[in-house]
């Protein structure tokens, strides 16, 4: 049984490309344009591959189906939850794969070893693989990358948020306006304006970041940096950002948001969703997607994912009087309330 662990463990990585061999086929997509379980001859059709190929895509079907992400019955392939989350009409978690399997993080994954033994504390591996340059850095001189990160992290909010809004819809209750610091392209503060048309959502974010942002009355952009300034506001939103920083300019950051909240009527707060790593959700997977989140943030960017004790000591240490975490039905990020 050892055994096998060790080779399973060794090989898992191909299932995230052949994760992304099925979005860069779109394979979801033409599963659900033949409306009813899809032969495989008709997939590959669709494709289109040439018919010696026919079996080897059914092989790469096999691994998939093993693995949840489409289902398989005598009539063929067909959607699963997990398949339905890639197609582009819904969260497009397709481009939230293609994100996470590009070079670039490939090779800060091989490198890993080495900047282990060789590299400065005080660097990442992508910085190693970059001439000392941070991964923003590349985002801002590399559109092409910048935009690849904008298109990810937009589909990663859109299921997070809407069931934010949904299940703890008292956190935004008597709120006037917000600010989602570091909101990228807006996604998340549409779909809480969406879900609130009477509170005024406010995006700040680089002028590179703001430049792409959505079209949309419901919400006003602002380019400015989050550690220099933070608009008055009601309240804050800070959605997936404070893992990209060491504890250092987290607490610099939440500082900056307790200014722009304060002076301000009763009511005012911070809402944080990030992951919390020993947060008790009975789910394995989950746990284990915190593990890699936080590996990934180690050779990326040199910050972390944050246990409960980690959490507390920035956010009294920022000189926030409490805090309410709030679990989210979908298991790897919870809702964190900080009160000024």
């Amino acid at each position: 049984m050892e055994l096998t662990s060790v080779l399973n463990q060794s090989l898992t990585y191909i299932s995230s490309f052949t994760l992304r061999c099925a979005v860069d086929l779109d394979i979801a997509g033409r599963i659900q344009a033949y409306g009813r379980p899809m032969p495989l001859n008709e997939l590959a059709r669709s494709i289109p591959i040439s018919p010696e190929k026919d079996m080897m895509l059914g092989r790469l079907m096999a691994l998939l189906v093993h693995n949840e992400v489409f289902a398989q019955d005598e009539a063929g392939y067909a959607l699963t939850p997990f398949s339905k989350l890639i197609l582009t009409e819904n969260s497009n978690m397709g481009a939230y794969v293609r994100f996470a399997t590009e070079v670039a993080f490939i090779m800060m994954n091989l490198k890993m070893g080495e900047w282990f033994k060789n590299g400065d504390a005080g660097s990442t591996v992508f910085m190693m693989l970059n001439d000392g340059k941070q991964f923003w850095d590349i985002a801002r001189e590399k559109p092409e990358f910048g935009n690849s990160i904008n298109e990810a992290m937009a589909c990663h909010s859109k299921q997070k948020i809407r069931d934010l809004v949904t299940s703890y819809p008292h956190i935004f209750d008597g709120l006037n306006s917000m600010v989602d610091v570091g909101g990228g392209t807006g996604t998340a503060a549409k779909i809480i304006a969406d879900a609130f048309p009477s509170l005024r959502c406010t995006v700040l974010d680089l002028p590179h970041v703001i430049e792409k942002a959505l079209e949309s009355d419901l919400i006003n952009v602002v380019a400015g940096d989050m550690f220099e300034m933070i608009p008055s506001t009601d309240a804050i939103l800070l959605n997936n950002v404070l893992h990209d920083w060491c504890d250092e300019d987290c607490v610099r950051i939440l500082k900056r948001c307790k200014e722009a909240i304060e002076p301000r009527k009763d009511g005012s707060k911070v809402i944080i969703v990030d992951n919390i790593l020993d947060f008790e959700n009975n789910n394995p997977k989950a746990t284990e997607t915190g593990l890699l989140f936080d590996i990934a943030m180690m050779i990326g960017h040199g910050s972390k994912e944050r246990n409960k004790q980690e959490w507390h000591d920035l956010i009294i240490g920022a000189g926030y009087s409490g805090y309410t975490i709030y679990p989210t039905r979908l298991g790897v990020d919870c809702v964190m309330e900080l009160y000024p």
